[in-house]
């Protein structure tokens, strides 16, 4: 008994689909069914179907536009009337694929001006222009005497990558804020602001940062300091290495270096204007609060009063 009989008959199969049955030891997960597709059919790889960070909606969404023909519409709302999930979990999974390189979203220019979304679905990511694309007809057959087929290229020609978005320039730091900002005063700092690269070609600024700058400018002249002093201030002892951004520097010597207020000055009191009085000895007009001798009259009087006399019978 403990030799295995080899004139035992093995038990029958029962059919083609009994090797796609897994071992009977198998008591527990999924059991495989599987017939063979000839027709109506695509092909997903596994690293999409058991993707690990993948979500199951993005696993999904994948495998279907896979499965569409070229030219059919992917966009969020198509999607949306089509399938249950909403425009925000359809639009989470669309991001999700476009992250892990199933998916590419470009903004194209019509030949009418028109710009339009071009979604590009990769079914192996990493592996971009190796395969033909999907059309709606069949494939195109040779033409007598062509001969076989040209054989692809081995290293096939470099795609152009996609134009990524320009990076936002940082905001320049803030500047003092003058009290009366007239534009008088901003005309005369936008000149100052001008004039620097006169003295440093470093100096050379756009005119969005001269605008922004000049409000800076306006407060130092607010505060009794002439344009060429704020020019000195600006441009003195400066950096001997290149100069990144220019107007960066302005503004924090605008404010790093911001003068104090000017003293308090009391307003002078207008002097009060008489009314025009008769010199009674020389009949001129002169101006006092009562009438009397003028003042010339009023000095010679005290110093010699014969000359009036005499100067009266004259």
């Amino acid at each position: 008994m403990d030799e295995r009989n080899r004139s035992a008959m093995t038990p029958a199969l029962s059919g083609d689909g009994a090797k796609n049955l897994p071992p009977r030891e198998t008591s527990r997960g999924v059991v495989h069914e599987n017939a063979r597709h000839t027709t109506q059919f695509t092909v997903v790889g596994n690293h999409l179907a058991q993707h690990v960070a993948l979500s199951l909606v993005a696993i999904g969404l994948a495998t279907h536009i896979q499965s569409l023909p070229a030219g059919s519409p992917v966009d969020i709302r198509s999607l949306a009337a089509r399938f249950p999930e909403g425009t925000t979990r359809i639009a989470r999974a669309l991001r999700e694929l476009e992250a892990h390189g199933y998916l590419r979203r470009t903004k194209e220019r019509t030949e009418r001006g028109q710009v339009v979304t071009r979604t590009v679905s990769c079914n192996r990511p990493g592996r971009t222009g190796g395969g033909q694309r999907r059309t709606n007809g069949p494939a195109p057959r040779p033409a007598k005497g062509d001969g076989r087929p040209p054989r692809p290229e081995a290293n096939p020609p470099p795609q152009r990558r996609e134009q990524r978005e320009p990076r936002r320039r940082t905001a320049l730091p803030p500047v003092p804020q003058p009290a009366y900002s007239t534009p008088d005063l901003l005309r005369t700092a936008i000149g100052v602001l001008s004039g620097l690269r006169r003295t440093d070609p470093r100096l050379l600024i756009s005119e969005n940062d001269a605008e922004h700058l000049a409000h800076g400018v306006a407060t130092w002249l607010e505060r009794e300091y002439a344009p060429e002093s704020v020019h000195r201030a600006l441009t003195a002892a400066l950096p001997q290495e290149p100069l990144r951004r220019p107007a960066a520097l302005l503004a924090h010597r605008l404010t790093a270096q911001l003068p104090p207020l000017p003293p308090f000055r009391t307003p002078e009191q207008p002097s009060v204007r008489h009314p025009l009085q008769n010199c009674d000895t020389c009949d001129r007009a002169y101006r006092a609060p009562e009438p009397g001798n003028c003042a010339t009259c009023t000095v010679v009087t005290d110093s010699d009063p014969c000359s009036l006399l005499v100067r009266t019978s004259t």
